[in-house]
């Protein structure tokens, strides 16, 4: 499976029956699948459908979508009251003639309420259902065009994502490389050490402050932070590889990878190693940040 993204944006348009239907589906972080549906009135009943739909197919990110339908005017026939009319038509003529009001126009007349109708179109059950199975087939076409733009994005993180651990490799082997690091070198500090120890008090016992000296070595040791960095890239990078919905794993990833270099820039002894785990750190820290767009 692919990486996906977090964030993405598609579009979709459609026609049904001279109804236009159009789709815009965007994507941003979150922690889990949630949507807000922006929809016509009287299509509120299709919502419990399109959330479904939508959670099916993403598990993770903060959704919005938003509907436009344009609809065909339905041509029908107006409907006249011809009695009332008529009516209304004697009553102004006899005002005419008693009053000397202004004849009536037809017009003026066809105004007054209750004497036209123009009856609204009535959707069957029929036309109604054909329209749901179109808008919510349209949304499937948009929900797998944003799948795509998340794949797409995801896929440049993937990249960037593994360059940071081939960084985080390398940072760790250049503090395993280090020279100070070597076992002369660590005896050779020790001795020079409890040396100037000595002769600042010779009322020191030497056999205890070696002991100390050793014991203090052997806890600014970094070698099981070292390995752990390594299995930690080694399982990284096989996440990468198995893709799917992998952010919430990769994320824990880059804590472990924050704890243990934190250790190793608190067990250093070298200004060599502490300048690596620095920027073991900030890479750590990028890792991160990438990885909090992945779903």
């Amino acid at each position: 499976m692919a990486l996906q993204s977090m964030t993405g944006f598609a579009r979709v348009a459609a026609d049904h029956d001279g109804a236009q239907i159009a789709w815009e589906v965007k994507s941003v972080n979150g922690k889990s699948a949630e949507a807000r549906f922006r929809l016509p009135p009287g299509l509120e009943r299709l919502e419990p459908a399109l959330r479904q739909a939508l959670q099916k197919r993403f598990s993770r990110g903060n959704f919005q979508a938003t509907l436009a339908l344009a609809r065909r005017s339905a041509q029908t026939q107006p409907v006249v009251n011809e009695a009332f009319l008529g009516d209304l038509a004697a009553l102004a003529r006899r005002l005419e003639e008693r009053f000397g009001c202004a004849p009536a126009s037809a017009d003026g007349l066809l105004a007054l309420r209750g004497v036209l109708d123009v009856p609204e179109a009535v959707e069957t059950e029929e036309e109604r259902a054909a329209l749901d199975g179109a808008i919510l087939s349209a949304f499937g076409e948009v929900l797998a065009a944003l799948e795509n733009a998340r794949r797409a994005e995801g896929g440049a993180l993937g990249a960037i994502l593994a360059g940071l651990l081939d960084r985080i490799e390398a940072l760790t082997s250049q503090a395993e490389a280090d020279p100070s690091r070597d076992p002369k070198a660590i005896r050779e500090r020790l001795a020079e050490q409890v040396r100037l120890l000595m002769d600042v008090s010779a009322g020191l016992d030497e056999a205890r402050l070696h002991a100390e000296a050793a014991f203090l070595a052997t806890k600014a040791d970094i070698r099981e932070e070292l390995d752990r960095l390594r299995t930690h890239v080694a399982s990284g990078r096989s996440l990468l590889a198995s893709g799917g919905a992998v952010g919430r794993k990769l994320d824990f990833l880059a804590q472990e990878f924050n704890r243990e270099s934190n250790t190793l820039c608190s067990k250093s002894n070298a200004a060599s190693v502490t300048a690596a785990g620095l920027e073991l750190k900030s890479v750590v820290d990028q890792f991160r940040e990438q990885v909090q767009n992945l779903e």
